[in-house]
C-alpha cells in the first residue's frame, strides 16, 4: 500500500489558463514575488529567520534585521529546504525535496489579490500551521498542506512553516555544555509567529486576527505557547487536533536523552566537554537524522509511554509543565478547538510504530514506571480504568488505553480546566470510510488532515475511496472548512446550515461535536472515560 497519512494524497496546484500576473508583497524586508494559481495565490519559500548554522546550531532562532531596502524583489516561487530527516512513507515530503539544516522557511496562501489590495480593503484573518510528526518528521510545505481550498473556501490567508526536528530541534544539549540552548525547535515556531505579526499585512492578512492551529506535534506545539508568556500577543484563537498535551518533559529526562545521544555518537569520554562539543558540531545533517531515528526508536522502546524528542520545560522559554499552568488558570485567554479522533492508536499499530504502547505488556511497562517516577500519585485502579473498556478484545482494549492516556484524556483534562479560562470547544473525530475500516484503520491519527484542508486524495495510488464514500467525504470536508475558517473569522465555529452548532464544552454536560457523515453534538460523551481514569492528570515529567 502506498500513501502519504491514511487518506491523503497531493493535490497539484495548477496555473491559470491565462495566468495572472506575479502576485507581489513589499515587507520591511523586501518585496516578495509570488504565483498566481487557479484558487489563490502563494509565495513559498520565504525566509524568516537567520539560518541556523554555524555558531546559530542548536541556538534559539535569530530573527531577521531588515537592511532599509524594501524594493528589493525577492523571488518567492519555490519551496525551501526542509529540515534533515530519514524519509518515511507515511510523510510525503513532495517531489524533489531538498533537505538542509538552513531550513527556517514559511509559505503563503491567500485568496487571489489580496496583497494588491492590502492596503485598501479590509485585512483577512491569518491561519497559522504547525505541522504534525512526532516532532522529528515532516515540513510546512509537504503536498497535503497546499493551502490554496482552504484560503479560497475560508476567505482565510494561510501559513505554513517549516521548524527544526529531532536531534536538530528537541534534543536539549545545555546539560552537555551551556552554549547550547534548550526549546530550539519551539524558538523556532515563535519566531516565524513574530514574523507573520511584522508582515503579513503585505499580503492582505490581520495580524490582530491571527488563528494557530495544528496536528499531532504541530498540536503539542499550540497547546504548550498557551501556556508560554513569550507567546501573549501572537495568535488570539487556537486549534489542536489530536495533541499529545502531556508529553512534554522536565530538564533531567531530557538530560538522560542527551547522554543517550552521546552514547549513540560514539562518545568515549562525555567529560571532556570541549571534545564533546568538538563531535556535536562535527556530525553533518545526514548523520543527525539517522540519529534522531535511532532515538526515536529506543526510548519508547526502554520506556513505554515516553517519547525522545518534544519540547523541555526548562523554566525559561517553557517555564512550566502546560497542564499545571492551565489547571491554575493562567493560560492564555484564548478560545480554542480541541479534541481528537476515535481511533487514534489505530494508526501506530498499522505503521509499527514503537511510539505508542498498545501491548498489554507495554501498557504495564507504562504504568508501572509511572508508579516508580511518581509514588505520589494515585493512579487508577485497572479494574476502574478497564471498565470503559467492557467487552472488547485485549488487543483492542490495548489500543483504546492508549489513546486516552497520549491523547484523549489529555485533551480532556486541559478543556475541562481552560474552558474558565476562555471558549472551548471540543470534538471527536469519527468519520472514516469503508476502505479505512477493511484496512483496519478507522478514524485513525492524522486522518482528518485532508478533510480539514479540503485536499481530498485523487491520485491514482490513494485507496481512500476505493470502496465508496466520496460524496460524503467532501460533505465532511465542507463541514470542517467552514468550522475552522468561522472559528478564524471570529465567530462560532458552526457551519450553518450543514450541521449542528457547537456549544463550548462548559455547557450542558460537558458537550462533544462529533464528527461523522452527519455532526452531532453529544452531552457528555465521554462519560465512562471520566468514570474511568478521573481528574487526575497522568503522564511522565
Amino acid at each position: 500500500m502506498e500513501h502519504d497519512e491514511p487518506g491523503i494524497s497531493a493535490v497539484a496546484e495548477t496555473t491559470s489558463a491565462s495566468p495572472a500576473a506575479d502576485p507581489l508583497a513589499r515587507t520591511a524586508l523586501g518585496t516578495y514575488r509570488g504565483v498566481a494559481t487557479d484558487r489563490a495565490d502563494v509565495w513559498r519559500g520565504i525566509r524568516y529567520a537567520r539560518p541556523p548554522l554555524d555558531d546559530l546550531r542548536w541556538r534559539r532562532a535569530r530573527p531577521l534585521i531588515p537592511d532599509g531596502d524594501a524594493d528589493t524583489v525577492i523571488d518567492a516561487q519555490m519551496f525551501g529546504a526542509v529540515c534533515p530527516q530519514e524519509l518515511n512513507p507515511a510523510v510525503r515530503l513532495g517531489p524533489d525535496v531538498v533537505m538542509d539544516e538552513d531550513c527556517l522557511f514559511l509559505n503563503v496562501w491567500t485568496p487571489p489579490g489580496a496583497s494588491e489590495h492590502a492596503h485598501d480593503a479590509v485585512a483577512l484573518p491569518v491561519m497559522v500551521w504547525l505541522h504534525g510528526g512526532a516532532y522529528v518528521l515532516g515540513s510546512g510545505s509537504q503536498p497535503y498542506y497546499d493551502g490554496a481550498a482552504l484560503a479560497a473556501t475560508g476567505d482565510v490567508v494561510i501559513v505554513t512553516l517549516n521548524y527544526r526536528l529531532g536531534v536538530l530541534g528537541f534534543a536539549d544539549l545545555s546539560s552537555i555544555d551551556p552554549r547550547f540552548e534548550s526549546n530550539v525547535g519551539l524558538s523556532d515556531v515563535l519566531t516565524a509567529l513574530a514574523w507573520v505579526r511584522d508582515h503579513i499585512s503585505a499580503f492582505g492578512g490581520d495580524p490582530d486576527k491571527v488563528t494557530l492551529f495544528g496536528e499531532s506535534a504541530g498540536a503539542g506545539l499550540v497547546t504548550a505557547l498557551l501556556t508560554m508568556p513569550a507567546a501573549e500577543g501572537l495568535f488570539g484563537r487556537a486549534i489542536a487536533q489530536s495533541s499529545p498535551v502531556t508529553s512534554m518533559y522536565g530538564a533531567d529526562r531530557a538530560a538522560r536523552v542527551a547522554q543517550m545521544l552521546l552514547e549513540t555518537v560514539g562518545v568515549e569520554d562525555p567529560g571532556d566537554t570541549a571534545g564533546v562539543v568538538e563531535r556535536l558540531e562535527s556530525l553533518d545533517g545526514a548523520r543527525c537524522s539517522t540519529l534522531t531515528t535511532e532515538l526515536f526508536a529506543k526510548v519508547p522502546t526502554e520506556s513505554p509511554g515516553t517519547i525522545a524528542f518534544a519540547p523541555v520545560v526548562d523554566g525559561d522559554l517553557l517555564p512550566e509543565y502546560p497542564l499545571d499552568v492551565y489547571r491554575d488558570g493562567r493560560a492564555l485567554p484564548v478560545p480554542l478547538i480541541i479534541g481528537t479522533n476515535r481511533d487514534e492508536a489505530n494508526l501506530f499499530k498499522y505503521m509499527k510504530s514503537p511510539l505508542m504502547p498498545i501491548t498489554t505488556e507495554e501498557i504495564e511497562r507504562m504504568f508501572a514506571g509511572m508508579r516508580e517516577e511518581y509514588p505520589e500519585v494515585v493512579l487508577p485502579e485497572r479494574a476502574q480504568v478497564l471498565s470503559a473498556y467492557s467487552g472488547l478484545r485485549p488487543k483492542v482494549t490495548g489500543l483504546g488505553v492508549a489513546r486516552d492516556v497520549a491523547f484523549r484524556m489529555p485533551t480532556l483534562w486541559l478543556a475541562d480546566v481552560h474552558a474558565h479560562r476562555a471558549p472551548v470547544y471540543v470534538y471527536r473525530y469519527d468519520w472514516t470510510t469503508r476502505m479505512f475500516r477493511l484496512l483496519g484503520l478507522g478514524a485513525a491519527h492524522a486522518t482528518e488532515v485532508p478533510y480539514v484542508w479540503g485536499n481530498l486524495g485523487s491520485g491514482p495510488r490513494d485507496i481512500t475511496f476505493l470502496l465508496g464514500g466520496r460524496r460524503q467525504g467532501e460533505a465532511v470536508s465542507e463541514r470542517l472548512m467552514r468550522r475552522w475558517t468561522s472559528f478564524a473569522h471570529g465567530r462560532a465555529p458552526d457551519a450553518g446550515p450543514l450541521g449542528d452548532g457547537w456549544p463550548t464544552y462548559d455547557t450542558g454536560r460537558r458537550p462533544v461535536l462529533r464528527i461523522d457523515a452527519e455532526d452531532r453534538v453529544v452531552q457528555n460523551l465521554d462519560g465512562d472515560l471520566w468514570e474511568a481514569w478521573g481528574e487526575e492528570v497522568l503522564g511522565f515529567r
